[in-house]
């Protein structure tokens, strides 16, 4: 079973250093290369750049919650509940496709 997962190729979990700039000021933030895939695809999704996307968070979070903590992990975090939200969907719509064959099984019996 661990193959799965041990069989991952090491680039994705390569640690990846960007520059961003944070509430006016400039920090590095350091990514393996899949959470950047995945927050490079949050902001398409939003049509934003990656900068603007992860810039945009931080103000959020800062206003909604008085502080950010560990921002590293608060994006691991988004982009786990992306990833999670993407999957709920997709059995969503998995469950719902076979309920239209179903009845497409009805209809022409």
């Amino acid at each position: 079973m661990c193959r799965i997962f041990s069989g991952q190729e090491p680039e994705i979990y390569k640690v990846v250093t960007r520059s961003v700039r944070l509430n006016g000021f400039s920090t590095s933030i350091r990514l393996e290369a899949l959470f950047w895939s995945i927050l490079d695809e949050i902001a398409a999704g939003q049509n934003m750049s990656t900068t603007r996307f992860i810039s945009t968070l931080y103000d959020e979070v800062l206003e909604e919650w008085n502080g950010v903590g560990n921002f590293t992990s608060l994006l691991r975090v988004t982009c786990m509940a992306y990833a999670n939200q993407a999957h709920h969907q997709q059995h969503a719509e998995a469950i719902a496709g076979r309920g239209r064959m179903a009845e497409k099984r009805a209809l022409t019996a």
